[in-house]
């Protein structure tokens, strides 16, 4: 299993990547995921995106697609896509510390 270390913690990977244990995660290790991803800042756009991608992760078990993120948590589509370049479904989920979810490829 791959590690990652993040804030001097060394941490389990899943097999795309993402934190293997999302109980690990907590918002300055965001900050840290962001920066690794890419993503220098992570703003109040982005904390609403991440806020509802963990709140619907904790309901349901499994991370929203792009498209729900876009109709519930009043971020729409192309600004997610501004937010979270190259996938936002995906490094959303990531950087929030979840699995990857099961629309993504």
């Amino acid at each position: 299993m791959a590690t990652i270390e993040i804030m001097g913690k060394t941490l389990n990977l899943d097999n795309n990547g993402h934190l293997a244990n999302p109980a690990d995660w907590n918002e300055d290790m965001a900050h840290a995921i962001a920066v690794k991803e890419g993503i220098p800042a992570l703003t109040v756009k982005h904390w609403t995106v991440l806020n509802y991608v963990r709140r619907v992760y904790k309901q349901e078990g499994a991370p929203p697609s792009v498209r729900r993120i876009s109709m519930e948590s009043s971020v729409d589509t192309k600004e997610l896509y501004a937010l979270f370049p190259g996938g936002p479904g995906k490094k959303a989920a990531k950087i929030a510390g979840l699995p990857k979810p099961k629309a993504c490829i």
